[in-house]
């Protein structure tokens, strides 16, 4: 199995890029929080996951360790796949979804992609106790400098909506710095649109 690959992005695309190791092309899928960190051109080390059916390989890389082990610790809950766990993690950040399942949001869980009432129930029960490690709250410190709690289920919701629009975690944290004084999640997300000279 690949553990990391080392090489120079050759390509860039919604969800993976083509990373060109000695003239070999690999193509990785990508959350939009690794997306957001590569650059065509430019060498790139990705930690990397390997997913294995009968028709096909897929390779699964992260720019981080950390949200490396929460895409491991995702896959090993029953009905979660590698496609709906890197949607995850597009979606919200690993410190975000730790916090969510430490404390037990099931509101937070069913806003990501591909989750239902019963997934959200999975993951906290399977998961729970394998997420303590996480409460330093290091894994993003930006988005926790833009006091981006988790908590507030509006701005859970808003900022998925957002990376599903294409922006990447580090764009919207200092973004959504003043989103806790909206009511709406739509207020959020046009103020947010607003910052990013986008609306």
């Amino acid at each position: 199995m690949i553990g990391y690959l080392r090489g120079r992005v050759a390509h860039l695309f919604a969800d993976y890029c083509l990373l060109d190791v000695q003239g070999v092309g690999y193509r990785v899928f990508v959350a939009s929080s690794t997306r957001s960190r590569l650059h065509k051109g430019e060498e790139a080390e990705l930690f990397i996951h390997t997913a294995v059916r009968e028709d096909a390989i897929f390779l699964y890389g992260f720019y981080h360790q950390e949200e490396y082990d929460a895409f491991q610790l995702l896959i090993s809950v029953s009905g979660i796949g590698p496609k709906v766990a890197l949607g995850i993690l597009s979606a919200i950040t690993v410190d975000g979804l730790c916090r969510a399942i430490h404390q037990k949001q099931s509101a937070v869980l069913t806003k990501l992609p591909g989750i239902g009432k019963k997934s959200a129930e999975r993951m906290i029960l399977e998961l729970k106790d394998k997420v303590s490690w996480t409460d330093s709250g290091t894994e993003n410190p930006a988005v926790e400098e833009a006091g981006l709690l988790v908590e507030d289920d509006m701005i859970s919701e808003a900022t998925a909506a957002l990376v599903s629009l294409g922006y990447s975690q580090s764009e919207l944290a200092p973004a959504l710095q003043e989103a806790q004084g909206c009511k709406s999640v739509q207020e959020i997300i046009k103020q947010a649109l607003k910052k990013l000279n986008r609306f």
